[in-house]
């Protein structure tokens, strides 16, 4: 009965106190959220001398890292259906919201200085606009000096919830991106230059003049002096920026309460000031862990990262979620450990 009963006594009680726990907890995934992720553990660690470790190696690498027990939570960028949660007896939550963002290496554009539509980048992307020239670009940058240049294609080769958000996008402004390529973490890039990680794209697009990537935020707001992130008009047809208030546009009117473990994708969102590339990233826990001890602290630290860390994401360009959307997750986690009760009774009555 003990052994059946430990880890939902666990994730019960850190739903209404958090403990100090000796526990240290591994985690792995998403490089979209490795920024405040690195922030969160540093002053996790302050507060509760709690050990945390955190891989940024992509999405799908975390999947797979939490589905084998390698660590003891995953992040992505993309969710996973609820049905194949169910397969996996894994638990699903959102932990922060971003964006992701187009990125250029141009003489002479400053941030937030280029527009693209939607259609315009699907089609830089495959391969039908090829030059910084193009009519297609000139029509929606009148006022910039663009060069005659060919444009250099970057995207990730690793399997990235970054990519799955902005190909997902892709996949809702252009029927032929759609029907050619799709989306996933891992799609067949008609052309460009691969990167691993948001940083691998970001070096390679700092490298490279003439070229064009997409980024999470705070990887872009980082290296400015070389290259200059882009406005994209959303679903309104208005131009916006990228920025902490418009992804909250984005996020704002998404219906956390009927979505089924939390999977919603918040790409091209309705509202005037939406950014449309808006993402969220989702923690990945297995529902019967290989070390309670670890898990608890893995709980004790994501809801801490909820509640603690919403300072150090709005910092760094993120959107903590708001308070409700923290209660139902915490309601969640709750209902996870009831029905694990549940079964080990029933186990145990057979």
């Amino acid at each position: 009965m003990t052994k059946h009963f430990r880890l939902p006594i666990i994730f019960a009680a850190l739903v209404v106190a958090t403990q100090s726990l000796a526990a240290e907890t591994r985690g792995a995934g998403s490089t979209f959220v490795s920024p405040v992720m690195a922030k969160w553990i540093e002053a996790y660690k302050a507060t509760t001398g709690n050990d945390v470790s955190y891989q940024p190696v992509g999405s799908s690498v975390g999947v797979t890292l939490v589905k084998k027990a390698a660590v003891d939570f995953g992040t992505s960028d993309m969710p996973l259906d609820p049905k194949e949660l169910e397969r996996l007896g894994m638990m699903q939550f959102p932990i922060v919201i971003g964006g992701v963002v187009p990125v250029v290496n141009l003489q002479g554009v400053r941030p937030g200085q280029i527009h693209f539509t939607g259609q315009v980048l699907a089609d830089i992307y495959l391969g039908k606009v090829r030059s910084w020239s193009d009519p297609a670009i000139r029509a929606i940058n009148p006022d910039l000096m663009l060069p005659n240049t060919p444009i250099s294609v970057v995207h990730r080769i690793d399997g990235s919830g970054t990519t799955f958000n902005w190909s997902n996008y892709l996949s809702k402004v252009s029927p032929q991106w759609k029907a050619s390529v799709g989306e996933g973490t891992f799609v067949e890039w008609p052309l460009g230059l691969g990167g691993k990680g948001n940083d691998g794209v970001a070096s390679l697009v700092s490298l490279i003049p003439g070229s064009i990537g997409y980024l999470e935020y705070a990887y872009a707001l980082q290296r400015l002096d070389r290259i200059s992130f882009a406005v994209v008009q959303n679903s309104a047809g208005n131009f916006v920026a990228p920025d902490a208030a418009s992804f909250l546009a984005a996020a704002s009117g998404a219906d956390w309460k009927s979505a089924k473990d939390f999977c919603l994708v918040l790409t091209n969102a309705a509202g005037d000031n939406a950014y449309p590339i808006t993402a969220t990233t989702f923690v990945l826990m297995p529902r019967q862990p290989k070390s309670p001890e670890r898990a608890a602290t893995a709980i004790d630290f994501l809801r801490w990262s909820l509640v603690g860390g919403r300072s150090q994401a709005e910092r760094l360009n993120y959107v903590p979620l708001p308070s409700a959307l923290v209660a139902r997750i915490e309601l969640y986690w709750q209902q996870g450990s009831e029905a694990l009760a549940q079964s080990a009774s029933a186990s145990d009555k057979r």
